[in-house]
């Protein structure tokens, strides 16, 4: 046999062999690269593929008033979603979930099958489904519905105390009130986990990245009961009189303690705003709204006048029978006026002119002084956002006509939580307190466990005389035994108050007009007052002594029962006297000039706007971070996240050093 004959047979096998051996070469080279080369990378890539962080949201904390009574607390709720890459009919599916959770099928139906041809494995259904319809889903028995348990803010007083509880936003995150103050603090912060899926998104493991920080509950010095009779009968009041709003005002003189803060017209929590109208009603007039506050502010003016003079309540100033020029103004009173008058009969019959001649007396200084001794031209420190400073112009802003104008509570701006604070210093013998809204513990009731008390440090400040305060005390009275207040009466209690008329300032018109801020302020009983009360009717054709007076007497009554004061007056007087020339009083029959007015109030406008910018926390540098250090430090700086990828901080937004406004999170993304 030619041994020559396979030696093509032979070439071929060699030609194979080689390829062969190449073949696994390249194969070998390759597993080589993407085992040990480029493992690391193609290892990330399969995690972000696979893994995914995901936030773990915690209920938010109950709010309680003052005697353990819940105000806002949050429900558990449910997020259904699907795997739509799960589904083994997609019709079949959208038919059996629609019905349940009461949605269009035809439109579930799309997006279903929109997001299966896009091979997303994760498709939120719907949000906020009560454990009622989430058992029902349950029941079909079904692998691919998921479910993830949430809380749903619910306040179960409906419009009750609306303004200070706030509201929250679609996240459950306050937006409003005591909600916004505290948000943190009731929400605690959410915790973050990896969970890992298999190629159709089926989750099979998880793992914690950082616990999740329970939201604290929170009491408030707010006394149920009588936030509701300040709520009804505040709103009676602006809708039997059609007055454009109303607010009222309930404080311990002695503590600080809020017990009631009412605004009309008020709003429900549970309901999310439809229009601007609605977001209009949210806003805390109380706090956040000043205004000239007229009449009432005479008694800040005599009572630095008793500090600074010698003058008594016995002391008579000439009240040149109702018609007095200072400068290039002329100030009139009602029907003749007044002769000589006493200064308690000043204040009794809400004398303007009287108020001025004892402005006078004291000089500009004093009066400027004594009012920033009150508290006026500063925010109170209340623990709710949006707070207002008010204005009292610097002495040297003040114009010729000025100690005409604010004696009698004009060319100022208060709100009616300064006034309620700087009434309580009488109340309180001479002590300045701080209004405070949050409590350690509940006062009456049951105990209530993990509550979050935020104590404040500030003590009383003695801006009066005892003597001086327990003089204006009896002088108060007066006004209400015999004054332009004497139709107001407390059924068992002796009680002091102040009548206020001011005319609004039209910034259309730019000239006063006869709609008042009509107001009543005074505190029960008299000897050692439990309660001050300020009521602010805005918009009125009437006097604050008619309209403001009764809402008054409704929120005093209710107050003395629901504190459980002694009576002290077995046999109070009754009075039927012809109120109009003591009411028209409040109110000067002739302001300054229209140009001078609206200069002024121009200046006022300017002022308020330049204080009231308010800004949150700085933003902090994050990049170049791991995700754990970057949550402990936000955590810490207590701001918000939103936080995508993995790995290291890359880009963040805001930038560092950024002023964050109030609920702002912050978008930081990771990269590997």
């Amino acid at each position: 046999m030619d041994p020559y004959a396979d030696r093509p047979a032979s070439r071929r096998v060699r030609w194979v062999a080689r390829f062969a051996f190449l073949w696994a070469a390249l194969i070998a080279s390759r597993l080589i690269y993407l085992q040990v080369i480029a493992h690391a990378d193609y290892q990330h890539q399969a995690i972000r593929q696979q893994q995914q962080l995901r936030e773990v949201q915690t209920p938010r904390g109950t709010i309680f008033d003052r005697n353990g009574r819940p105000l806002a607390m949050s429900v558990p709720v449910e997020t259904v979603s699907v795997n739509p890459m799960l589904l083994p009919d997609l019709p079949l599916a959208a038919h059996l979930i629609a019905p349940i959770l009461e949605i269009d099928e035809t439109q579930l139906l799309e997006r279903l099958e929109d997001y299966s041809q896009r091979r997303k494995g994760y498709m939120v259904v719907a949000k906020r489904v009560s454990a009622e319809k989430a058992g029902k889903l349950r029941s079909l028995g079904v692998n691919w519905i998921s479910y993830e348990q949430q809380g749903l803010r619910r306040y179960p007083n409906g419009t009750l105390a609306s303004h200070v509880l706030g509201g929250v936003d679609h996240e459950e995150h306050g937006n409003a009130g005591i909600e916004l103050s505290f948000d943190d603090e009731l929400g605690g912060y959410p915790g973050y986990e990896w969970v890992t899926t298999d190629v159709k998104r089926r989750s099979f493991d998880s793992s914690v990245e950082t616990e999740a920080q329970m939201g604290h509950n929170l009491v408030l010095t707010i006394d149920r009961r009588i936030q509701f009779t300040a709520d009804e009968a505040l709103k009676k009041a602006v809708l039997e009189n059609d007055c454009d709003s109303g607010t009222a005002v309930v404080m311990d003189p002695h503590t600080g303690d809020i017990l009631a803060i009412s605004n009309y017209p008020h709003y429900d929590p549970n309901e999310a705003p439809r229009n601007s109208k609605d977001y209009n009603a949210r806003k805390n007039l109380a706090v956040g709204d000043p205004y000239e506050p007229g009449s009432v502010f005479k008694v800040f003016t005599i009572a630095a006048a008793l500090e600074t003079t010698k003058i008594t309540p016995e002391t008579t100033f000439f009240c040149h029978n109702g018609s007095y020029k200072i400068a290039s103004r002329t100030v009139r009173e009602a029907k003749g006026g007044y002769g000589v008058l006493s200064v308690e009969d000043i204040l009794a019959k809400s004398s303007n002119i009287g108020s001025i001649k004892i402005a006078q007396h004291m000089g500009s200084k004093n009066l400027h002084d004594y009012l920033m001794r009150f508290g006026f031209n500063q925010p109170t420190g209340i623990d709710l956002p949006g707070e207002s400073s008010g204005l009292v112009f610097r002495l040297n802003r003040w114009q010729p006509t000025s100690i005409g104008s604010v004696p009698m509570g004009h060319e100022v701006l208060v709100t009616s939580v300064q006034l309620a604070r700087g009434v309580s210093a009488i109340a309180n013998n001479g002590l300045l307190v701080k209004p405070r809204l949050t409590l350690p513990r509940p006062a009456n009731g049951p105990a209530i466990q993990t509550v979050a008390y935020f104590e404040d440090q500030d003590k009383p400040v003695r801006i009066l005389k005892p003597e001086t305060a327990i003089t204006i005390r009896k002088m108060m009275e007066a006004v209400v035994l015999r004054g332009t207040g004497r139709n107001i009466r407390l059924e068992g209690y002796t009680f002091g108050g102040k009548t206020g008329t001011a005319q609004m300032f039209d910034k259309v018109t730019r000239r006063y007009t006869r709609r008042y801020n009509a107001s009543f302020m005074g505190f029960a009983p008299l000897t050692n007052p439990a309660a001050v009360i300020v009521v602010t009717l805005n918009g009125s054709t009437k006097y604050g002594g008619v309209i403001a007076g009764p809402v008054f007497k409704e929120i005093a009554q209710s107050s003395m029962m629901a504190l459980n004061v002694p009576q002290d007056n077995v046999d109070p007087q009754t009075f039927k006297d012809d109120m109009v020339m003591a009411e028209a009083s409040d109110v000067p029959i002739e302001s300054i000039s229209i140009a001078e007015a609206a200069q002024i109030h121009q200046e006022m406008q300017a002022e308020v706007s330049q204080t009231e910018i308010s800004t949150g926390p700085k933003v902090p540098n994050f990049l170049g971070k791991p995700i754990r250090t970057v949550i402990e430090e936000a955590t810490a700086e207590g701001v918000r996240l939103e936080l995508t990828g993995a790995g290291i901080a890359r880009q963040q937004f805001p930038l560092p050093g950024t002023q964050l406004s109030a609920g702002q999170k912050i978008k930081v993304h990771f990269e590997r």
